[in-house]
């Protein structure tokens, strides 16, 4: 029998992985610190507490990652710190956990004690490796942008030029083997995070996955914590009928994945029978506009809360990002099943049963302002 630890298993992707993977019979460990930005308790639901191995900590804590790895076949990485934003102010922090948290890992790994047993490891990366992603121009072809200046922000230009022809160039499906370019601490972070892994499972003779997970959404997800993305600041916001701030034009896009799309990802991983190194993106091949996602949960809870679009911009946020899921398909025989509109219904439906938590969303934001870390839009004359 496969014998499973999920690194930050308490979080919000860690918990639906171990509910199915426990549902499937398999033995599974938990290793999670319960960060109070994220938990809003320090336990494990009643489901999860009794069915599986609970290992409270810290992925720095060597003895305790040591006792977490006894028997185990295979290991899911979620443990990190998230938050681009955040990331760029607390960037010691950001390194200790994701980088020296994995070294720690992988350090202990590469004792004989595991060789016989370990078959799998599968990392959460992230888009925000690829940066701005793939863009191309009709008569120059393809270009990676580097990112978008200040001066072009303050005057509420947000697109990107063909630097050959001046052409505003065309957001493309961004592939695996497409330029890196990451644009926060915490990017850097998840692609050194990456590069360990994958170096780890070529030396440890085991499959290595990187998923480059795009954003994830859905029922569970924190809606305390204000860098865990806009479907819950604006849930939240809406619920309250307190003004949604849209950056940029409100044209700027995401690529939405469903959990449970996800999960199935993460778990072919796991039950993945040939062998495989490498990274993989996961999401769902469609792009959304941020101001079409306020205005869908505006509708849902018919909230009198004003859509604001204030050109506003937090460095290290990209333009557009949608993910090229050719190699999801080909290789884990991945197809996401759970269109945006569907799986915003089960989102909002979910959140409305929720307590309206206190999200400390303004306080993120005056800390990025207080950083120099904020752009604020010239009003319009």
């Amino acid at each position: 029998m496969k014998k499973i630890l999920i690194t930050g298993g308490a979080g919000f992707i860690g918990q639906n992985l171990a509910t199915h993977l426990v549902k499937q019979g398999f033995d599974i460990g938990i290793l999670d610190n319960f960060s109070k930005q994220v938990h809003e308790h320090d336990q494990l639901p009643e489901f999860l507490a009794k069915n599986t191995t609970l290992f409270k900590g810290d992925i720095r804590d060597r003895t305790l990652v040591k006792e977490a790895l006894q028997g185990v076949t295979d290991i899911v990485h979620f443990a990190a710190e998230t938050g681009t934003g955040q990331s760029m102010y607390e960037i010691e922090k950001y390194f200790s956990v994701n980088v020296q948290g994995t070294a720690t890992l992988l350090d202990i790994l590469q004792s004989n004690e595991y060789a016989d047993t370990l078959s799998s490891i599968t990392v959460a990366s992230s888009r925000s490796l690829y940066g701005e992603g793939l863009y191309t121009c009709a008569q120059h072809g393809k270009h990676y942008p580097i990112g978008r200046s200040d001066q072009d922000i303050k005057e509420r230009f947000f697109d990107f030029k063909c630097p050959h022809c001046n052409e505003i160039l065309t957001s493309e499906p961004t592939p695996e083997n497409a330029t890196l370019n990451p644009l926060s601490f915490y990017a850097v972070t998840k692609l050194t995070q990456e590069k360990m892994i994958l170096l780890a499972a070529k030396s440890l003779g085991i499959n290595g996955f990187a998923l480059r997970y795009q954003n994830v959404y859905g029922p569970g997800q924190s809606l305390k914590n204000p860098y865990t993305g806009i479907l819950a600041v604006f849930s939240t916001l809406a619920r309250q009928n307190l003004r949604l701030n849209i950056f940029e034009d409100g044209l700027e896009s995401r690529d939405f994945v469903y959990i449970d799309d996800v999960v199935e990802a993460t778990v072919r991983c796991i039950d993945f029978e040939g062998k495989y190194i490498g990274s993989i993106n996961i999401g769902s091949g469609e792009a959304e506009s941020v101001i079409s996602i306020a205005q869908k949960i505006k509708a849902f809870y018919h909230s009198e809360s004003e859509i604001h679009i204030s050109g506003d911009y937090r460095k290290g946020d990209i333009r557009h990002n949608r993910a090229d899921i050719s190699l999801l398909k080909k290789v884990l025989n991945v197809s996401p099943k759970i269109s945006l509109d569907q799986g915003i219904q089960h989102f909002l439906n979910w959140a409305h049963e929720e307590p309206i938590y206190q999200m400390a969303y303004n306080q993120s934001i005056q800390e990025l302002k207080n950083k120099n870390l904020f752009i604020t839009a010239k009003k319009d004359s």
